[in-house]
Formats: C-alpha cells, structure tokens, sequence
C-alpha cells in the first residue's frame, strides 16, 4: 500500500463496521495505474485501469483487517469528470452487481494529484466468527 499522503489510516474499525478512506490508484512508489506520459510530456489517463487499480486496492486493505470486497455495503466514488462515468462503470460491473454494496458516485473539482481520475471510499461490513464458519462449510 501506498503510505497515505495525511495523518490518517488507509481502515478504521468501529465495532462491525469498516470504514476505508478515500483510495486511489497510486502505487507504493507513488507513481499511478493508468497513467502514461511520453517523452514529449503528453499524458494519457485510463479510468479502466485506475478503475480497476482503485477497487483492487480497497479489497487489499480489507485483506489486511480479515474482509474482503463482498464484506462492502457502500461505496462512495468521486470522479473528476462524468465524462469517465461509462468507462468507470465498465470495471465497476467486474467486482459488484445489483445485489452488491449501495453506491453513491460524484463529479469533483480536482483530486489530490493532476494524474488522478477516480477515488473510492468504502464502508464494509465484518463478518462474525459464526458467519465465516458457516462459508467456510458451504
């Protein structure tokens, strides 16, 4: 995981609940999924890809508190442009359908870095010890 940029924890645990901050899809070397700039300086970004890096780094924080991305119930996503809604929306129907978390999606000024499209916060639920014996029979 990439070290936050702010005093604040990637999870925070309240009773049953798990609450993830706002994640992006910077990388622990503080580059990013789906951005590539040539040797001219001309950027290309991929909501695909940081769609996709976002969601991937949310399960791994969860993974890291003993949840996983079927444990979500809400998610939050701030977008920079609608205009990256269809693409976003693509990747998002990979990990969730319409039995999946409840979602929330908005537009915002800007991101804490000019190579971010998306981030996502999410809130989970845990699982207790009698629900995950009960999976792990099935």
């Amino acid at each position: 995981m990439a070290t936050p940029r702010g005093r604040f924890p990637h999870v925070k645990i309240v009773g049953d609940l798990i609450f993830v901050s706002g994640t992006s899809s910077r990388r622990p070397d503080n580059t990013f999924v789906g951005v590539e700039v040539d040797e001219f300086g001309t950027t290309n970004l991929d909501i695909r890809a940081q769609t996709r890096a976002v969601i991937e780094n949310i399960g791994a924080i969860l993974g890291e508190v003993g949840a996983d991305l079927s444990d979500v119930v809400q998610i939050t996503s701030y977008l920079v442009s609608m205009n990256d809604f269809g693409g976003y929306n693509e990747v998002y129907a990979d990990y969730f359908d319409e039995t999946g978390p409840t979602r929330t999606t908005v537009a915002v000024h800007q991101l804490p870095h000019p190579h971010l499209l998306i981030e996502i916060q999410a809130v989970a639920h845990r699982r207790s010890a009698t629900e995950l014996r009960t999976e792990t029979r099935r």
